[in-house]
């Protein structure tokens, strides 16, 4: 199978700048699929899992938004977040989506409503992974 470059980044790390076979993620408008030789693309991500297939076996993480941007052959994710499901601590994630249940049922502005929102779509995202 024909392989390109792809290359994930977030604030914290390089998490990975390899060859890759495809790659699955999760736009605000759908699930793309990106192969070898695809059209020149850009998309933001939304909260989702991302799986990248290399050597005909896939990997799969936790997303929680970003970029995808293909050009010249080659692929970028530049992610908010990206945990690789190796990488999730899920006695860590539940903890994050009932405290997140928590603030949502608490009286705030509707901001912190919203970010506790944001946060739990995150946990859930992770758990849902880890649990894959």
């Amino acid at each position: 199978m024909s392989e390109y470059r792809l290359k994930i980044v977030t604030p914290d790390r390089l998490v990975y700048d390899d060859l890759a076979e495809s790659l699955v993620a999760r736009s605000i408008t759908g699930d793309v699929c990106i192969m070898a030789r695809h059209t020149e693309y850009i998309s933001p991500l939304a909260i989702g899992q991302v799986k990248v297939k290399k050597k005909g076996e896939w990997r799969v993480a936790s997303c929680s938004g970003g970029t995808l941007v293909v050009t010249g052959g080659n692929a970028t994710i530049i992610a908010d977040t990206f945990e690789w499901k190796d990488e999730i601590d899920l006695e860590r994630a539940e903890k994050a989506k009932e405290k997140a249940e928590e603030r949502m049922q608490s009286d705030g502005t509707e901001f912190e409503f919203k970010l506790a929102e944001l946060k739990l779509k995150r946990a859930i995202n992770r758990i849902n992974t880890k649990r894959m």
